[in-house]
């Protein structure tokens, strides 16, 4: 038996990158997947979105490995539309065992310039959209009497980061929200963790902004020169790649990690 078998498994932000790795390795593990994405472009964000096409081929690998995935396209901003999908999946698979608030846009502004609507877009998807993940599923773990909630944050909730004062401090209120729910639901056998990733090889990194925001001591940085902060020092060089932090969260979500709840584990690569 693989560890997730019978089991169905929800996933914010599924269409590409660390959401399409998190579907691939719960479904190889034998969890039914549930599947969400914006799948469009979010404002203010500068890189390309993840598209409908991207979404289909994450349902497409997860239906190759034998498990079966529903699909949606849901902005996490908006709850009802994540409780809709929530209470679909019960009606279809009978049961919800397993969340991952995943979603997330990266933007960079230092904070004596930034606007008010890039504070804000940051806040609502990364932050308020993991409440509404949470918010929108937990009932139903509650219902069961078991279950697992993860949610992805960053490393830099714990340093900060220069020019992504809203990113920092969104991933940090992540931190504190898992710290607050696995208090409410522990009582229910219900565990709740979040992952801590350095950064990780994703579009959400990889453009032009993100490689400003690193190496603000260049004029124009290139990927090499982003990647260059991740290299030094690192027991293996560069970006963390999505299949790593999928194998941490299938670590968590299984039934022999029961004693870590409200904890979060943090995936450095040296990095301090």
């Amino acid at each position: 038996m693989e560890p997730l078998d019978g089991k169905v498994a929800l996933i914010t932000g599924g269409a590409r990158g660390q959401g399409r790795a998190h579907a691939t390795t719960l479904a190889a593990a034998g969890a039914d997947i549930v599947l969400c994405d914006i799948a469009a472009p979010v404002e203010d964000v500068a890189y390309p979105a993840a598209t409908p096409d991207d979404l289909a081929a994450t349902t497409a690998a997860v239906e190759r490995l034998g498990r079966r995935c529903l699909t949606a396209t849901a902005d996490v901003r908006d709850l009802a539309a994540l409780q809709n999908l929530a209470d679909r999946a019960v009606e279809v698979f009978g049961r919800l065992d397993v969340v991952i608030a995943n979603a997330g846009i990266a933007t960079g502004d230092p904070v004596a310039t930034m606007s008010e609507q890039r504070w804000r877009t940051m806040i609502d998807v990364n932050l308020t959209g993991v409440f509404n993940t949470f918010r929108a599923t937990v009932g139903h773990l509650v219902d069961r009497g078991t279950g697992h909630l993860v949610a992805t944050s960053s490393i830099v909730a714990t340093t900060g980061a220069r020019n992504a004062g809203h990113y920092a401090a969104a991933k940090a209120g992540v931190v504190a929200l898992v710290k607050s729910l696995a208090y409410e639901v522990a009582q229910h056998g219900i565990v709740v963790n979040a992952v801590l990733p350095a950064g990780v090889d994703t579009q959400m990194i990889q453009h032009d902004e993100i490689y400003r925001m690193i190496r603000p001591d260049l004029d124009n940085p290139g990927r090499a020169d982003a990647e260059e902060v991740f290299a030094k020092g690192r027991p293996r060089p560069g970006l963390l790649d999505p299949q790593d932090v999928a194998d941490t969260v299938l670590y968590l979500v299984t039934d022999r990690v029961k004693c870590r709840s409200g904890e979060s584990i943090t995936l450095a690569n040296g990095m301090d």
